[in-house]
């Protein structure tokens, strides 16, 4: 429990400096039209940095080296933890954009965070909604903004078996003709979701696939791509699973 009370504190901490740190990027976007919001991506980053050493995950990150540096992609990953979005957010090279539960957007501070990251807030129970979200995420991919989904559409319980994934998503990366990521992560639901409310050191591992675009693969695996994308991510999980 003592690391989830240090946690909790870290973000009352985090909340409360949030507010004239948010102040002042509205002052300077309103002197100056053009300003590029420079701070969301390193407080962000840093702060979930924060997060893991407070929570005691030690990562072994694998394949980092497959991330494009130089253009915006799609991050495609398993999804067993809410820890998964503070690893894997806290090592993106360029602004990312999340795919979140629309409740996010009414906490104060927090979702204007999101909303300078270009994370969207997504409502299940409307279709339409999500298309438009879907839209906007390949627009903002084209601009150089990388976005990121969970593509299971909830944390699985299952450390070593997908769940399906949801083809919708990937429309993102059709759109936007970007290369998508693959990310397997191993053991995070063990740091806090396994365990409720303590949260545990861990060790947990992040490996990144090879980039690949859809536009590239044959007809088959295009009409496909979510198996397809979920082959190569099982893959990962399946073999790295005895190293955690």
């Amino acid at each position: 429990m003592i690391r989830l009370l240090f946690i909790f504190l870290y973000l009352v901490f985090f909340y409360f400096i949030s507010i004239p740190l948010l102040f002042v990027e509205w002052v300077v976007s309103l002197l100056n039209k053009h300003y590029k919001r420079w701070l969301p991506l390193p407080l962000v980053t840093w702060s979930f940095r924060c997060i893991t050493a407070i929570s005691g995950a030690e990562a072994t990150v694998l394949g980092e080296e497959n991330v494009p540096k130089d253009e915006a992609v799609l991050y495609v990953g398993n999804h067993q933890s809410y820890f998964d979005i503070v690893l894997t957010y806290a090592r993106v090279p360029r602004r990312t954009g999340y795919m979140s539960k629309k409740e996010l957007r009414y906490v104060p501070v927090i979702a204007q965070w999101m909303k300078y990251l270009h994370c969207l807030f997504l409502d299940r129970k409307d279709p339409r909604q999500g298309l438009l979200m879907m839209k906007q995420a390949a627009e903002d991919v084209k601009s150089g903004i990388s976005f990121a989904i969970f593509p299971e559409g909830t944390r699985n319980t299952n450390p070593e078996t997908l769940l399906p994934f949801h083809k919708g998503s990937f429309k993102i990366a059709q759109w936007s003709n970007c290369l998508i990521v693959p990310i397997a992560i191993n053991n995070t639901r063990n740091i806090f979701e396994a365990h409720l409310p303590a949260v545990k050191k861990q060790h947990v591992i992040l490996e990144y696939g090879k980039p690949f675009r859809i536009s590239d693969l044959d007809k088959a695996d295009q009409k496909t791509i979510n198996t397809y994308t979920a082959g190569i991510i099982q893959e990962m999980v399946t073999k790295n699973q005895k190293l955690v």
